[in-house]
């Protein structure tokens, strides 16, 4: 390389964000996915042997899914090609897949083909690398954002090992950090700029487990007192963090992943948990009635008949939150959410017509039974339909031992939780009435069906 050169590079690398910068140059450096890279893990061991088989890297933005791809591409000893899927068509990829095959068969020399935003390929895209990723020709690795069950075409998973990279450790970031601003070379350590400990901690924590966003924030605090007074303390810090953005991709895991939790949080009966994973939701901008259609279901699903006033609790924070919208129907969907948090819970009347759903579709359909069929119409009785229905109404009780199905079945058995304790006495009582025993608790014979309803 001449001396121009030189500086010319010199100039090109200082330009350069201190994230790109920092970029670790082995894998001893590199931060964080000790779950998949640390000694003894699979892809340690696949790296180590240079057996680079089609892999997939999937995770969220900042983990590293790039900077270990340029790894590979530093350590293998194979042809190491690069595209993005955001850019790159049709033609570009044949002629790279055409390049691949003719190295090998002249060269005997193999190609890793990185292709980053993977997810962002079209199905018949993706269709088009599955003949070389089977016969060996190229390894592909390919990052993505996206779920790859979800996003990409099932025979290029079953061709790849699917490695899932997590949020950095608020430690990770620390290190990242530290070894940024020790760095005389690529970082900013020749600046003689000192972090206060609680300003390298803010960083840390409010980067969400992203490398890059915490390098950047730094770079900015940092650059900015490099001439006054070469201190960031808290205050720096705060101001050289961007305004905390929570990822949200309505198609995509943050999404589901998130309403899950919120689901399973009210399920669990944790109104705390709850609350955090509504917030969550809402300030990263998901539609607010999506929530409130998933608390009316919540409130069927699983609180059911231990608490009937769930289901009209949350139906009015529906119709709130669509006549009020947002900020202000954070407050009804709070109010729904604690309550049904705090509720009983049952997800008996869910069970119940799941099962009754599978008889109807597995098994022969049972006949209605006469005496239950029509009998208001002329002629019906000359058919024997409505004949020797009792109608309960007629009873002091309101109810007495008729057949409505056929045969016995039980769908519906009610928890011994909020309102359906009392429901499970009165059926346990009726079931038994209705096959000739004796009623247990005593509530099911006078004043049956006013148990019942009531």
């Amino acid at each position: 390389m001449s001396l121009f050169e030189a500086a010319e590079q010199q100039n090109r690398d200082s330009a350069r964000p201190l994230a790109a910068r920092m970029r670790p140059r082995t894998l001893e450096e590199f931060c964080g996915q000790q779950h998949i890279l640390g000694e003894g893990r699979l892809l340690r061991r696949m790296l180590s042997a240079d057996r680079i088989g089609s892999m997939i890297f999937y995770g969220p933005p900042g983990t590293g899914k790039t900077t270990l791809a340029e790894l590979i591409a530093r350590q293998t000893r194979r042809r190491f090609e690069r595209l993005n899927a955001t850019t790159a068509g049709v033609k570009e990829v044949r002629e790279l897949l055409q390049a691949a095959t003719d190295r090998l068969s002249v060269a005997g020399t193999q190609t890793v083909l990185f292709i980053d935003e993977l997810h962002r390929f079209s199905r018949s895209q993706q269709d088009i690398l599955l003949p070389d990723v089977e016969s060996g020709v190229i390894s592909l690795i390919g990052a993505t954002t996206a779920n790859p069950f979800f996003s990409l075409v099932a025979p290029l998973i079953s061709r790849s090992q699917v490695f899932e990279f997590r949020e950095l450790t608020q430690e990770d970031l620390r290190q990242l950090l530290l070894r940024a601003l020790t760095d005389t070379t690529r970082g900013l350590g020749g600046l003689g700029v000192q972090v206060d400990e609680a300003a390298l901690q803010f960083l840390a924590t409010l980067s969400d487990g992203d490398g890059r966003r915490a390098l950047t924030a730094l770079e900015i605090a940092v650059l900015s007192v490099a001439r006054t007074t070469k201190v960031v303390d808290l205050s720096v810090a705060e101001e050289s963090m961007q305004k905390r953005v929570v990822r949200f991709d309505p198609g995509g895991d943050d999404h589901y992943d998130v309403a899950s939790a919120f689901i399973k949080s009210i399920r669990g009966s944790d109104p705390d948990a709850a609350l955090y994973w509504l917030a969550r939701m809402l300030e990263s901008g998901e539609d607010p009635r999506f929530v409130a259609r998933r608390l009316v279901i919540a409130a069927s699903e699983d609180i059911g008949n231990a608490d009937p006033q769930g289901l009209p609790l949350a139906m009015a924070a529906f119709q709130a939150t669509e006549t009020i919208g947002m900020p202000e129907c954070r407050i009804n969907l709070a109010q729904a959410t604690t309550y049904l948090a705090c509720a009983p819970k049952s997800n008996a009347a869910y069970v119940g017509i799941d099962r009754a759903l599978s008889d109807v579709r597995q098994q022969s359909v049972l006949p209605v039974p006469m005496h239950l069929r029509d009998g208001h119409y002329a002629g019906a009785e000359r058919l024997g339909h409505g004949v020797g229905y009792q109608y309960p109404h007629d009873t002091a009780t309101g109810w007495l031992p008729q057949d409505y199905l056929g045969v016995e079945k039980v769908y519906y058995e009610p928890v011994d939780r909020g309102r359906e304790s009392h429901f499970r006495r009165k059926l346990d009582d009726l079931r038994r009435l209705r096959r000739g025993e004796s009623p247990v608790s005593g509530e099911g014979g006078g004043g049956a069906g006013e148990g019942v309803s009531g």
